[in-house]
């Protein structure tokens, strides 16, 4: 049986392991006033939440000392995010077996967490759940823009991408956030004709249940892992092409 010809859609630096790579999304870690404000209120923190690698990444190209000294409990998203946070020698208080904000939510709920200082650094364009929910708890919330997740700069892979989905040259394609989604669909002129090429020709596998949702947006049939990993998404991927090509 031959192999899968898979397109991955992720930020570039994230897809060394790529089969097919159209980045649809850049990260650039920023130097914010809020980022400045986080930093400098360091020592009142109770909790920080780290939601990606590349929160950590920014940390430390900008302030290389805050991470060696931090005091307060850390709760992460995902394995990948936990494993550098350990590598960077903190220890993880609290990590969900629900990779999403809504996980780590109900695990501040379960433990009662409230009245605490909690910062957040992370994208701008993060989902406002987090700290809405956070705060309804009685904590504060100090937010920090840490990364800007970009429009892609490399408009031509994505559209040489699409172009081998049109020649029906792709088996499958994953999305890895909700903003691989838009990006990638921002960039196609026939939207729909798209969709349809995706739904007809391709097996679409995202991360999870955030991302799964802009898929419905453009009415696209996926499949997501239960832990919302990329290595599950991609061992559900090649499980799933195996059967269908039995």
């Amino acid at each position: 049986m031959s192999k899968p010809v898979v397109a991955i859609t992720r930020p570039k630096d994230r897809a060394k392991k790529a089969c097919d790579l159209a980045p649809t999304l850049d990260l650039e870690p920023v130097n914010t006033e809020s980022l400045k404000n986080l930093v400098a209120r360091k020592d009142e923190l109770d909790w920080i939440i780290f939601t990606s690698p590349t929160t950590i990444v920014s940390l430390n190209k900008f302030y290389p000392d805050f991470i060696p000294t931090l005091k307060c409990k850390l709760a992460v998203i995902g394995n990948k995010t936990g494993k550098l946070a350990e590598k960077n020698g903190l220890t993880v208080d609290l990590m969900p077996e629900d990779f999403t904000a809504e996980g780590l939510i109900e695990e501040f709920k379960k433990r009662e967490i409230t009245d605490k200082i909690i910062g957040i650094p992370r994208t701008a364009s993060a989902r406002p759940v987090l700290p809405q929910e956070l705060e309804k708890l009685g904590n504060e919330v100090i937010l920090a823009e840490a990364y800007k997740s970009l429009f892609p700069m490399d408009e031509n892979a994505v559209q040489e991408l699409i172009g081998k989905i049109e020649n029906k040259k792709i088996d499958a394609i994953t999305f890895t956030s909700p903003l691989t989604v838009e990006n990638f669909f921002q960039i196609a002129e026939n939207k729909e004709k798209l969709a349809q090429l995706l739904n007809d020709n391709l097996l679409v596998v995202c991360i999870g249940p955030i991302t799964a949702k802009v898929l419905e947006k453009y009415n696209i049939t996926y499949i997501y892992p239960d832990t919302y990993t990329v290595p599950d998404m991609m061992e559900l991927l090649f499980k799933t092409w195996r059967k269908e090509n039995e």
